[in-house]
């Protein structure tokens, strides 16, 4: 497995929306907008691939100088629990940290939080609804 660096337009990048799409989107019967994706440039974009096919990804979102949002975390359903993610978080943090990040902050979905808490994040905050599902704001400092 091999992670890397999505530059936003790419055919990567097009792989990815699809990945998203069909892992975080579709079973809540919704779909990206144009405007959702285009306010996607700039974001730093990642992937896990294996011989060319895309096996999970995210993204980073500056909140602040020294604070970056994980969003859009996606895994393969056939691949989930078996460390594609956590190799994804690890790279996500990494690269946060070699920007000069010191904390990453999520909307995490209800049903993942316990995959969140043993990658040693922390729940901050009420539960609220958002794209239609309850999701809590994790945390953790780098």
């Amino acid at each position: 497995m091999a992670l890397k660096i999505i530059d936003y337009g790419t055919s990567d990048y097009r792989e990815m929306v699809r990945l998203r799409d069909e892992i975080l989107r579709r079973p809540l019967g919704l779909t990206f907008t144009p405007e959702e994706l285009e306010r996607e440039q700039g974001n730093l974009m990642m992937a896990a691939l294996d011989d060319g096919k895309m096996l999970g990804c995210c993204m980073l979102v500056e909140e602040g100088p020294k604070t970056v949002r994980l969003r859009q975390m996606a895994v393969r359903n056939d691949l989930q629990g078996k460390g594609v993610g956590k190799a994804l978080i690890q790279f996500a943090e990494n690269l946060a940290r070699d920007q000069g990040y010191e904390k990453i902050t999520m909307h995490a979905r209800k049903n993942a939080i316990g995959f969140y808490e043993k990658m040693g994040y922390r729940v901050s905050g009420a539960e609220f609804q958002e794209i239609t599902i309850p999701h809590y704001v994790m945390e953790k400092e780098l």
